[in-house]
């Protein structure tokens, strides 16, 4: 049992202690890692350590006493809908991640449908590759999860989730991209279908929101997906993804900000008075919103292109030199910064490749279907890139020539 110190230890031996704390910690300046974090550079860095500091205390919760914070928040939220396909009569909502991006989307779909059709027992239909978020937002708020396998491009089957559908449906899901392979649904086929049902239509574009457009302005095929597509009714978009933000950032879009009001909670039922919340937060870090607002601010149109440009030359390089490589492939097809790479040669153990990397220091994400290994991508992987398709060659290498240690899929962490 550790118990509160009887008295105060000082600053420095705190300082050390962490330090030596982090030293086993994963070298993710190295570019070792392909998830958990996003970085640019060290001038991004500071920009972001500076804002947040500077609204340290402040709590967004209390948006009467601070009001510069409802203005930053409110600049966030323009941004993104003037990035994302937002109309005159869209809004948002600023949240911790795109865990409460989803679970608010996912109440307010069952709210309305509970209103509007009297709806008890809802359930949602999805991909089997939307984020199992989805599977957590439906237990907590009593809907019904009904996955529905996706076909061989890797992308929703919209006619078999259209047979999935009923009377209780209250929402379709589609991602922009999914994590297991990076690839797009067809975001207006479905919504189509949800607009046909009358139901609401969410996009999962958590990976994909603030990186997707500026990936096509490169000239890379990306299909519609965001609020302008007709149908769409929301929108989810990690600010502290490749919006490049510091953790703890994300948005809720919709195409009409009145079905905000489907997320809202309100109560009289103490003493105090009235309570209102659009979050499932009480109180909220004006940090990270300062943050996000002083990231989108400093990178602009530009830093944002350039983000997207060094991902997609790093994934260029990374696929090409590692489909060279005997016995491997790329799984296609991946649409961004995310892809998978497997064995194709039976006699190549990947777990055993997996080990082999994991001991050179590279973190692995491990696939289980298909067996195989999973990156995502971030503007640091540039620097990189030829240095992980070497070092895959000599896990490969030390695979074939008698390694013992693997990595199963099941070991995953992510």
């Amino acid at each position: 049992m550790t118990n509160i110190p009887a008295t105060g230890r000082p600053r420095d031996e705190i300082l050390g202690e962490l330090a030596a704390r982090k030293a086993g910690d994963r070298d993710w300046r190295r570019g070792r890692l392909a998830v958990y974090f996003y970085w640019l550079d060290e001038e991004l860095e500071r920009v972001q350590q500076e804002a947040y500091r500077a609204y340290w205390t402040e709590n967004n919760l209390g948006q009467r006493a601070y009001p510069s914070l409802k203005s930053l928040e409110d600049e966030v939220i323009a941004m993104a809908l003037s990035l994302l396909g937002g109309g005159e009569r869209a809004g948002g909502t600023f949240t911790s991640g795109g865990s409460e991006s989803i679970f608010l989307a996912m109440m307010a779909a069952r709210n309305k449908a509970r209103a509007a059709r009297g709806i008890s027992q809802p359930n949602i239909v999805l991909p089997d590759t939307a984020h199992l978020t989805f599977d957590r937002a439906a237990e907590a708020l009593g809907l019904e999860s009904r996955r529905v396998p996706v076909g061989p491009d890797l992308r929703a089957d919209v006619a078999a989730m259209a047979a999935r559908m009923d009377g209780n449906t209250v929402a379709l899901v589609g991602s922009a991209p999914n994590y297991p392979f990076g690839t797009f649904d067809s975001i207006g086929d479905l919504a189509a279908l949800a607009a046909s049902r009358g139901i609401w239509m969410h996009v999962d574009a958590c990976v994909g929101g603030f990186l997707a457009p500026y990936v096509r302005r490169l000239g890379h095929p990306i299909p519609d997906f965001d609020l302008s597509v007709p149908g769409v009714t929301s929108l989810s978009a990690d600010i502290h993804k490749h919006g490049m933000a510091p953790k703890g950032a994300s948005l809720l879009l919709v195409s009409d900000a009145a079905d905000r009001e489907w997320h809202r909670f309100e109560s009289r039922a103490w003493q105090r008075g009235p309570y209102a919340a659009y979050t499932t937060q009480g109180t909220r870090p004006g940090g990270a919103v300062a943050a996000a607002w002083a990231t989108m601010n400093h990178l602009g149109d530009e830093g944002y292109l350039r983000c997207a440009s060094l991902i997609m030359e790093a994934k260029s390089i990374m696929t090409t030199g590692i489909a060279a490589i005997p016995g491997l492939a790329i799984l296609e097809p991946s649409d961004l910064g995310i892809f998978v790479w497997r064995a194709t040669d039976p006699a190549l153990d990947i777990g055993k490749v997996a080990a082999a990397l994991d001991a050179e220091g590279w973190l692995v994400g491990r696939q289980q279907e298909p067996d195989g290994v999973h990156l995502h991508l971030n503007p640091i992987h540039r620097e990189v890139a030829e240095e992980y398709v070497d070092a895959v060659a000599r896990a490969v290498a030390a695979a074939r020539g008698g390694a013992t240690a693997r990595i199963a899929a099941t070991q995953a962490t992510y």
